[in-house]
């Protein structure tokens, strides 16, 4: 095992559709909210440090410290409700300094590689699958308390990437999805009532327009305003004018819709392309199963970010406040993504063409 560097593992290919995607998100944030700069670019540099430094470490020396990950993020997690700064009724986050850290987003990746590895090292029985189900509990509630459904919910669905790169055996998914189906219900009833207004909203938007359903109807407006080149960037009424609320976080694919139209989003599109396409070669090219294992939970879990950001821009499924990989504004879940790329750099057998 050896600690190579930065340049040994580039994928040229990755690091064009992250820039593309974090240029994207520069000159769209500068325009709509010109207040987050400077600051952010210090969270950019930040997460360019990160990318360059743990791209260099080997994943089977970060497989070694696995526990020790796993125990840093319960700590990280509980951090927030004991020093947390409340925001809108949610302790997530810690200050440092000018900085604000949501730790919930920086562990996801680290509760991934001890799940890998966990989820591995050893033959897969019924014992070890309720094993891992009880140890995911704890980082997942802990998550809920403060609250954050989206990150939770990612959270989880990052650990179901893991498990099916695994030799799990298809008799376990029967109980599996029988029990999801009894949660369901029951995820009702811990829902915040913003929450299921979301839900309800999203059923039927015009029931409250002006309240509830206020958000998917300005997102659907925005993303249909650009039309082909757009509004031109400072030009958009929705963004610009606030009508579309969160516009820099929650709501960015629409807000890049309407100031850059079909061409910006064709780009937007084409750099996620190529950081999913990468990820999947490094699925197939992973060094051990517990590598493998861990790039299919990042894989999954940023599909699905992906897929229900863009969703709920388009008025295809409920609005969730779940932000889109390097291009939403939010310097945690920058830092996190950046983190979880670096680690799948290293998962890889030989240095990328």
């Amino acid at each position: 095992m050896q600690t190579k560097g930065f340049s040994s593992r580039i994928d040229y290919l990755f690091v064009v559709g992250s820039c593309l995607l974090i240029v994207l998100s520069v000159v769209v944030l500068r325009s709509i909210a010109p207040e987050l700069f400077p600051l952010y670019f210090l969270y950019l540099f930040l997460a360019g440090l990160i990318f360059v430094i743990f791209s260099a470490i080997d994943f089977e020396i970060l497989s070694l410290f696995s526990k020790h990950l796993y125990g840093l993020s319960i700590v990280l997690l509980i951090l927030p409700l004991l020093i947390g700064q409340v925001t809108r009724g949610a302790v997530r986050w810690i200050p440092i300094g000018a900085l604000t850290i949501q730790p919930a987003e920086i562990v996801r990746p680290l509760l991934l590689i001890f799940f890998a590895n966990y989820l591995t090292e050893k033959e897969f029985t019924g014992r070890r699958l309720f094993a891992s189900l009880f140890l995911l509990a704890p980082p997942v509630v802990l998550i809920l308390i403060q609250p954050s459904l989206g990150v939770a919910t990612l959270t989880v669905v990052g650990f179901l990437g893991t498990l099916l790169a695994t030799q799990v055996k298809k008799k376990y998914f029967i109980p599996a999805f029988g029990i999801f189906l009894v949660l369901i219900p029951l995820l009702w009833y811990v829902m915040a009532d913003y929450q299921k207004a979301r839900i309800l909203t999203f059923l039927d938007p015009g029931k409250d327009p002006h309240g509830a359903g206020y958000n998917s109807i300005q997102a659907m407006i925005t993303v249909g305003a650009g039309k082909f080149l757009g509004r031109g960037l400072g030009k958009g009424v929705q963004t610009q004018l606030s009508f579309l609320p969160e516009r820099h976080t929650d709501f960015i694919f629409a807000s890049i819709a309407e100031e850059m139209g079909f061409l910006g989003t064709f780009l937007l599109l084409a750099g996620l392309f190529f950081i999913f396409w990468r990820l999947s070669g490094i699925i197939t090219e992973a060094k051990s199963p517990a590598a493998r294992a861990f790039v299919s939970g990042i894989f999954l879990s940023l599909f699905v970010q992906t897929f229900v950001h863009i969703g709920m821009n388009m008025g295809l499924l409920p609005i969730t406040g779940v932000p889109l990989p390097l291009v939403s504004a939010g310097g945690s879940a920058l830092l996190g993504t950046s983190l979880a790329f670096a680690l799948a750099l290293g998962c890889r057998k030989e240095k990328f063409s």
